[in-house]
């Protein structure tokens, strides 16, 4: 079974481009991707690394998970960064999840229509399986059905219709969650999210500034402005710099390693690694460790625009499986790394 045919579009139409045509406009897509990030960032009190990541995974197309305690801005860090990339109903889609949600809210209700013919069909329209960014709050909370589902939807980029695989248009995800519980039947669901970041309460540090920025941005949504929706980078933007970057790792001679992955570069990659897995147990699949490659190749072009140096290793600060974990690798990466 497959989507009712729609006209293409321009986003549709970036899986088609070729590395050469992609090459005449990289330089001007990193300059926009790094002005998204930093004009973006400004709109929140001491978020900036966190705003860098998810430009990152959304150009690599990785889901990110962001933890933190209630009130951390984590939604509003996504639905800023949704709003900054102009992002209409038709493109996004996000959801809290509770044990009561039911999958037809999240993948859309059964057609009647069809079930009166012996076809089990969701109708899909304006939910996860026709959206490009997709944010799932308490991502843990979902039921086992809604769980099993996601798996497939970020493993395969697919879901079933009446038993037959569906592709579904999902290019970023978001997720959130409060805390990180450690049932054994969320361990595969966990494991698909490379990188989970924190997302702490800045009022220690910056209690005047954050006061400041939030009357600021509460107003502006009062009044229905949104100055942090500058138009500096597209999703359009997002998918030409993943492809962009698809298209040079898949070239065969010489090798993507050999070319932005130094040597001495890949070897403090491997000693951070074995360092965290020997000395604090810290499990990175295999599945991980390959997502973790492309993620740095991804960070090293969008900041500089070069082969990958030890400072884009800082990306392995975000391994974590658990809330200890995560406060763990924040310190420590940078300090194995010399960086602190």
């Amino acid at each position: 079974m497959t989507r009712p045919s729609s006209p293409p579009d321009a986003l549709d139409a970036v899986g088609e481009l070729t590395l050469e045509q992609l090459q005449a406009d990289a330089q001007g897509l990193r300059e926009r991707l790094n002005r998204f990030r930093v004009s973006l960032g400004r709109h929140f009190v001491d978020k900036q690394p966190l705003v860098d990541l998810m430009t990152v995974a959304a150009v690599a197309q990785e889901p990110l998970l962001l933890v933190g305690p209630p009130g951390t801005a984590k939604s509003d860090l996504v639905l800023k960064f949704k709003d900054a990339l102009s992002l209409g109903s038709t493109d996004y889609f996000e959801y809290l999840l509770t044990r009561f949600t039911e999958p037809s809210e999240v993948l859309g209700p059964i057609d009647i229509n069809e079930l009166r013919e012996g076809r089990y069909v969701r109708r899909e329209r304006g939910k996860l399986p026709t959206a490009r960014l997709v944010f799932l709050d308490e991502i843990f909370k979902a039921s086992s059905a809604i769980l099993n589902a996601l798996l497939t939807v970020i493993n395969e980029r697919k879901f079933y219709q009446d038993g037959v695989p569906v592709p579904v248009r999902l290019k970023v995800l978001f997720a959130a969650t409060n805390e990180i519980p450690d049932a054994a039947e969320l361990l595969a669901l966990k494991d698909r999210f490379c990188l989970k970041a924190a997302c702490r309460s800045v009022q220690e540090t910056h209690f005047v500034e954050l006061i400041d920025a939030g009357v600021e941005s509460q107003t502006n949504r009062d009044l229905n402005l949104k100055p942090w929706a500058e138009g500096q980078a597209s999703l359009e933007d997002l998918l030409k710099a993943h492809r962009y970057l698809s298209l040079l790792m898949a070239r065969k001679e010489p090798k993507d390693r050999e070319l932005f992955f130094r040597d001495e570069v890949m070897r403090e990659f491997r000693r951070v690694i074995r360092t965290l897995q020997r000395e604090d147990e810290v499990f990175v699949s295999d599945r991980k460790l390959i997502k973790l490659y492309r993620l740095l190749r991804t960070r090293a072009w969008i900041v500089h625009g070069g082969a990958v140096e030890r400072e884009d290793l800082q990306l392995l600060s975000y391994l974590g499986e658990s809330k200890e974990e995560i406060d763990l690798l924040e310190e420590k990466v940078p300090r194995l790394l010399g960086l602190s």
